[in-house]
């Protein structure tokens, strides 16, 4: 079976989780075999494993017809696209695109990121969509989260193939409700056009249905999962101070709830001094989180490493006692997992999907920073519960493997497909 795959990250460049879970949903399919993935992406760097997918970049399709030779198109794209491959794309322009800015072979520059002409690049994206989906050959067509869907409901208009959509995250969740009107149409009409919609939690699930006012039957849950561990990252390490250390890592945003682990951490430090809280990441509420530490006198107990990538994750949770993830609304959550293939107990928000399946992990409300103060406090000082949560917890995320999850998205294609 041949999938044309939209996604908008791919490692190793990634901002979020969004690029970790398409990585190993494709990989996990991939290992279920029979699986012929193409997976598009605004902006490849080269460096992309491709052992299980082809990966085309948006940045690389040619939307306006160039005379260029082989040798030059060689020259300036050759080490993320074959020539051939530009070529062949090229042919199958279907519209006249002079007026959009493109460069000397015809592409569509993309930021590869998140940008503040965000919208522009999502509806552009769906326009170098409509090239790629008359140029591959596929029978079902997948769009990771709603950046995607309008480059999804294209593919599908020109080639009649059915569309799957894949619910990373909605704007409920992202906003604490206050939602954007323009990205709750996007996610609904990828959700009208789609002839299935997977789910990341039944959390989502229910979000999917109530929110958006979608048929229950249209919609399915397939959990997220973790790529196993390669023996460099297991074994990464970094210095450890003779304090324990409890980490946050991800996203200081609204969504994420960084502010009720300051909080926690201010009333685990009125008793047990011998502890260290470090709040991993970037995002739009990092300024008003040093704030808070400092009003609550803990600045000099608290760590703000910034964002970290790759291998750097991995040294930072070698170094870490408790890892905690109070998000006010997660949809799935796969920090805690990483977390727990490296031996960290973890504490996990009841308001996340991956509290769905975990049950080697503490789970309070997002909002009872008491209930969390108590359980971090708990996890440093008891060296038995300590013990238990982590070699429970490493038997546990060993059985959390994508090609489970590979295998429930497979069943949901030959549904769609009648097969």
């Amino acid at each position: 079976m041949k999938a044309l795959m939209f996604g908008w990250e791919f490692p190793p460049h990634i901002l979020g989780g969004l690029g970790t879970a398409s990585y190993g949903l494709t990989k996990g399919m991939w290992e279920c075999g029979d699986m012929d993935i193409t997976f598009v992406i605004p902006k490849p760097f080269g460096d992309e494993d491709k052992s299980f997918a082809k990966i085309i970049g948006a940045s690389q399709t040619p939307v306006v017809w160039k005379d260029v030779t082989y040798d030059y198109v060689e020259s300036r794209i050759g080490k993320v696209m074959a020539p051939e491959e530009y070529f062949r794309l090229r042919d199958h322009i279907y519209a006249d695109f002079n007026y959009m800015r493109t460069n000397d072979l015809g592409c569509i520059e993309f930021s590869g990121r998140y940008p503040d002409n965000l919208l522009e690049e999502i509806n552009t994206y769906s326009i170098v969509a409509g090239v790629i989906a008359r140029t591959e050959e596929f029978d079902v067509i997948h769009s990771h989260d709603w950046l995607t869907y309008p480059a999804g409901i294209h593919a599908k208009q020109v080639t009649g193939k059915p569309l799957v959509i894949h619910v990373h995250a909605t704007d409920y969740d992202r906003s604490r409700g206050n939602v954007n009107p323009t990205v709750f149409n996007i996610e609904r009409d990828g959700m009208i056009h789609a002839d299935h919609i997977i789910t990341v939690s039944n959390l989502t699930r229910q979000t999917v249905i109530e929110k958006y006012g979608i048929d229950p039957a249209k919609v399915t849950t397939v959990h997220n999962a973790v790529v196993p561990l390669s023996e460099d990252l297991l074994n990464a390490k970094a210095p450890k101070p003779k304090e324990k250390v409890v980490t946050f890592l991800g996203r200081i945003t609204m969504q994420k709830g960084p502010e009720y682990f300051v909080e926690a951490a201010a009333k685990v430090l009125k008793n047990n001094h011998n502890v260290r809280f470090v709040m991993a990441g970037s995002g739009d509420m990092m300024d008003k989180m040093i704030t808070l530490a400092a009003e609550r006198g803990i600045a000099d107990r608290f760590h703000f490493p910034g964002f970290q990538k790759g291998k750097q994750v991995y040294e930072m949770l070698s170094a870490s006692d408790v890892y905690v993830m109070p998000s006010v609304s997660e949809p799935f959550g796969i920090s805690p997992l990483e977390a727990m293939q490296m031996g960290v107990p973890s504490i996990i928000s009841k308001q996340s999907g991956c509290a769905e399946i975990l049950d080697n992990v503490i789970k309070t409300d997002y909002w009872d920073i008491d209930a969390m103060a108590d359980a971090i406090n708990s996890i440093v000082t008891n060296q038995a519960l300590y013990e238990q949560l982590k070699e429970d917890g490493l038997a546990e995320v060993a059985r959390i493997t994508w090609d489970k999850a590979g295998k429930k998205v497979i069943d949901i294609y030959n549904k769609v497909l009648n097969r």
